[in-house]
């Protein structure tokens, strides 16, 4: 066994895992857990009693494309403190970039990063403090043809087709740019990520399109486009959705998850899915900040502690049809995420301004990596 962390408030939401037990880690895969697992020589054991030890965080919307695109952070600076070990970035790069992508970024990180290709050619290349070009709006940047190819070919990294639609990303062209997307997604046998922004198009319009498996991102954005009415009922075209299979993604990002939004669909029984942070440059310092932040939010609004991390781990993976990812059953990738749920008074802001005061915060203490205790420093 190569590390054992015992003693620690074990959350499994992929086995229905509650307890305090022992997880043990042997060439780069969870290889043990239970009351005691049994250490040797050259076991590093590691107490974390006290604390709860949960299967890797997957944050299922980044933009970690650091240096290629202006939006781009540090995945390995990110996840050290956000207890993150699978970074899923979500169409900085499209077909054109997408190599620069992979040898410089993805193959040089010990955070996985895993990737939503955009079906634009060179991704999000328009997105800073001076400059914001909705790279949807001209036409011409679709690249279904490449963009097919060039996932067929990068399988082990790719996850999926982004596409970006709404006011801002595709302006006059409306939702052209997701009829693309979802030809290259059927081409290709992969899930579709859809991000919304204001409208044209209308929420419904777009998850109407989608299909069983394909995610909506910037689920619980605030009006206009929120999936809610004004009289706080859920919008039926979105239980219609969710009944078909569709996923609905957190994606807090600079603009796209609002209180009074999450509040009405948690009223209503309708909990996201997924919950992920959107983190990019212009919105690290606030209002997403990172992974545990957004998780906090959600545990402040009353989802249960085991459910926000199945919202991070076991459907995370799920919809990445990575089923080795998210769980801490042998076997499965050697992940695990440590952290503590700190009482106290703690500020939370959301992308309108709101503040909620909150007694409760989600920290990491620490991350395993394919096995091994990684850096917390």
């Amino acid at each position: 066994m190569d590390l054992i962390l015992r003693g620690g408030r074990v959350i499994d939401p992929s086995q229905g895992l509650d307890r305090v037990c022992d997880v043990g880690f042997s060439q780069g895969k969870v290889a043990a857990i239970g009351e005691t697992v049994k250490s040797d020589a050259s076991t590093v054991v590691r107490d974390v009693s006290g604390l709860i030890v949960a299967p890797g965080l997957i944050d299922l919307h980044t933009h970690v494309y650091w240096g290629g695109t202006s939006l781009g952070i540090d995945a390995e600076d990110f996840c050290r403190t956000s207890g993150v070990t699978t970074a899923v970035d979500t169409g900085s790069a499209g077909p054109g970039n997408f190599m620069g992508f992979r040898r410089h970024v993805i193959e040089r990180s010990q955070v996985r990063i895993l990737a939503y290709l955009h079906v634009s050619h060179a991704g999000i290349y328009g997105f800073s403090n001076t400059v914001m070009v909705g790279e949807s709006e001209d036409i011409r940047l679709m690249d279904p043809v490449t963009a097919a190819a060039v996932a067929d070919a990068n399988r082990d990294v790719i996850v999926g087709i982004k596409v970006r639609v709404g006011r801002h990303a595709s302006g006059d062209q409306g939702a052209a740019p997701l009829g693309i997307a979802l030809q290259v997604a059927e081409e290709t046998g992969l899930p579709l990520m859809a991000h919304i922004d204001e409208p044209p198009p209308s929420y419904e319009e777009v998850i109407e399109r989608l299909r069983p498996g394909d995610v909506l991102t910037h689920a619980f954005r605030p009006f206009p486009n929120a999936p809610c009415t004004a009289q706080g009922t859920v919008k039926p075209a979105v239980l219609a959705a969710r009944r078909r299979g569709v996923l609905f993604d957190i994606g807090h990002g600079m603009g796209s998850f609002a209180f009074k939004t999450a509040r009405a669909m948690l009223a209503n029984g309708f909990p996201p899915d997924t919950i992920s942070s959107d983190v990019h440059a212009l919105c690290i310092n606030g209002p997403a900040f990172d992974q545990v932040t957004t998780m906090s939010k959600f545990l402040c609004l009353g989802m249960s502690l085991p459910d926000v991390i199945k919202a991070s781990t076991e459907t995370a993976a799920f919809a990445l049809k990575r089923p080795e990812l998210g769980s801490l059953k042998p076997g499965c990738a050697g992940d695990a995420t440590i952290l503590s749920v700190d009482e106290g008074e703690f500020d939370y802001v959301d992308v309108v301004g709101e503040h909620l005061t909150g007694d409760r915060r989600i920290n990491s203490r620490g991350v395993v990596i394919a096995g091994k205790w990684w850096h917390p420093a």
